[in-house]
């Protein structure tokens, strides 16, 4: 297939590099968002969220004319869908933004058309995508009711990238490409290798749903093991920065680093989805996600004992995001942490947040947004939530006289 016109639905911290990619490669992209502020951010060559080198390709391929972003689906060849999927109470996925995207681009598609699920999603997200449209389209055959002769091809490519580092690994990594049927990945395939290095592996949807569920889900076990080490050592009185760093002189013993939770869109809800479509199978999975979700309520129990110790203390939260030098808070447990402490002490929370230029409005009246100056000036404990660059700058003898909690061990590891 030529792939004139690509439209990406979804212009997030996935869409947006991905919609610039195509269009790097002089292909015509249509972008579609519910949110007209990004938008119009996009069509003015600028981009709404952080990501390096994002800035420069969103820059060009908007000048050049490949890239132009709408609210509502346009036609075009391929569609991509890439909107969140979290879950609801009691870590049911929500599939909600998945069925409007669907629903939204039926109405435009037409014969020989490729809708791929970009999503990471529960098993069976696509097939559930390809009936949603199937309902709104009946004059057009789909894979579950035509298969390889279905007038609509639908498939799954999950992303596999890291922020901060999308734009490169988007071209390099390797895709996992789930047809509905073996004629829907190879058409897929060929979407994908416009701008992929990495190579393209075919396989069958559920195959490629379950294949991110369980990267992230093998990430966020390793992860658990890290954080319930932390938790030993402090009770044993240990260092576990550097117990960590000796065991891991074994040859054949990799420990990741603790940290104060386990956030993104990805590792935290990523394994909710095994949980739910496998409960009484997946015990190690569900331990790994609670012994995670527990970790930052253990690090505000640890600020609240520090700051017993100052009359009036104020609590200086370093970072926000659910990693370094990114913007991004989603399911951030930094985030979560600032929240609790500006509940359990308001007006004595700061926030030093180099990323952002405005707090969650959860925390607008709660908590001050300042600078790392700032809060190493006036607050009594310093919570280093997220390991930013500019917080490794931090000369020691600021934090003499200073209570430190250091959740990500990157004081201790210099």
């Amino acid at each position: 297939m030529e792939f004139e016109t690509i439209s990406v639905v979804g212009l997030g911290y996935i869409g947006l590099p991905t919609a610039a990619a195509f269009a790097a490669r002089r292909k015509k992209v249509i972008g579609v968002d519910v949110n007209q502020h990004a938008v119009d951010t996009i069509n003015r060559g600028e981009i709404h969220i952080v990501e390096p080198e994002l800035d420069m390709l969103v820059q060009a391929a908007v000048a050049q004319g490949n890239l132009q972003a709408f609210t509502r689906p346009q036609p075009a060849d391929a569609f991509l869908i890439a909107v969140p999927t979290p879950f609801t109470d009691g870590h049911k996925p929500d599939l909600s933004y998945i069925e409007a995207a669907s629903r939204a681009i039926a109405p435009v598609l037409k014969k020989g058309d490729l809708v791929v699920l970009e999503s990471t999603s529960p098993v069976g997200a696509t097939e559930q995508m390809a009936a949603w449209m199937a309902e709104m389209r009946p004059d057009l055959s789909f894979p579950q009711n035509a298969g390889e002769a279905s007038d609509i091809r639908v498939a799954h490519c999950p992303e596999r990238v890291l922020p901060g580092h999308v734009i490169r690994e988007l071209v390099e990594n390797d895709r996992v490409i789930g047809g509905m049927t073996r004629r829907c990945g190879e058409v897929a395939r060929e979407l994908y290798q416009i701008f992929v290095r990495g190579e393209c592996i075919l396989t069958t949807a559920r195959t490629a749903e379950m294949c991110k569920l369980t990267e992230n889900a093998s990430r966020d076990v390793g992860i658990a093991f890290a954080n319930e080490l932390s938790l030993i050592c402090d009770r044993l009185d240990i260092n576990v920065w550097e117990l960590i760093r000796l065991a891991n002189r074994h040859p054949r013993v990799n420990i990741l680093q603790p940290g104060p939770g386990v956030g993104g869109h990805c590792i935290a809800v990523d394994p909710w989805f095994i949980v739910d479509s496998a409960p009484e199978e997946a015990r190690l999975i569900r331990t790994a996600r609670i012994v995670n979700d527990s970790k930052p309520h253990w690090v505000v129990e640890r600020v609240e004992r520090a700051a017993k110790r100052f009359k009036e203390p104020v609590i200086a939260c370093l970072g926000l995001a659910f990693k370094a030098d990114i913007d991004d808070l989603r399911e951030s447990p930094a985030l979560e942490i600032a929240t609790e402490l500006a509940s359990n002490y308001p007006g004595s929370v700061l926030a030093v947040e180099p990323n952002i230029r405005e707090l969650p409005r959860h925390l607008a009246d709660k908590v001050e947004l300042c600078t790392l100056n700032d809060a190493l000036l006036r607050a009594d404990v310093i919570v280093v939530l997220v390991d930013h660059v500019p917080f490794k700058n931090i000369d020691p003898i600021r934090l003499q006289a200073k209570v430190v909690i250091d959740t990500r061990g990157m004081l201790a590891r210099g």
